[in-house]
Parts: C-alpha cells; sequence; structure tokens
C-alpha cells in the first residue's frame, strides 16, 4: 500500500505542489488517485485528486464538493458506483485505524 506522503526511494510522494502524508491511497487510474485520510470526519467519503484538482464524494449520497475536470469527474462517479459497498468497508477500516483494501482501478 502506498501512502501519499511517503517516502519511495528517496522521495516523497506528491500530487501537485501540495504533499499529503498518511492518506491511505485505495485506487488509480487514467491519472486519478482515490485515497481517504485515517479517522476523517463524517459523513463517509473520499478524496479523488487529479494534477492540481480535488474532490470529495459522499460515499451514501454521491454528492461532490470541489473542482474537477468533466471527463475525469466522469470517470471517478462511474468508479464510484461500482465500488460502493468496498468503499463502506474501507472507510470503516480508516475509522478503525486499520489499513484500507486496494479496489480495482477503472479499466
Amino acid at each position: 500500500m502506498l501512502y501519499l506522503g511517503e517516502d519511495i526511494g528517496g522521495r516523497i510522494l506528491r500530487l501537485g505542489e501540495k504533499e499529503y502524508e498518511n492518506m491511505p491511497i485505495i485506487s488509480r487510474f487514467l491519472g486519478i488517485v482515490i485515497a481517504m485520510y485515517w479517522d476523517d470526519h463524517a459523513p463517509p467519503h473520499f478524496h479523488a485528486k487529479y494534477a492540481e484538482y480535488e474532490v470529495t464524494i459522499n460515499i451514501h449520497s454521491g454528492v461532490v464538493k470541489g473542482e474537477f475536470p468533466k471527463r475525469a469527474l466522469r470517470h471517478v462517479l462511474e468508479w464510484y458506483e461500482m465500488h460502493k459497498d468496498e468503499l463502506i468497508e474501507d472507510w470503516e477500516l480508516c475509522q478503525n485505524d486499520k489499513a484500507p483494501n486496494p479496489i480495482e482501478p477503472l479499466e
């Protein structure tokens, strides 16, 4: 499992100019990184990052907050629809300071 902010071979894993620490990455596809924070605030949600853009998506309702390119957001929402149950499981794991399970990328 990789974490944003993790030292990988002498360099820090970064997205754009921001550095994120202890944020488990649960999936990657088409340049998009899907992650959750440990013990994050309610409601259950995940973070999607693409270049300098970031959104949070409520796992129960699908409500999106933030800015994202339309095409990339369509891919994230398609992936989200396919993996809601796994996302809930990963949310519960992160709330209990346990490593989330990787989720298959969008193909």
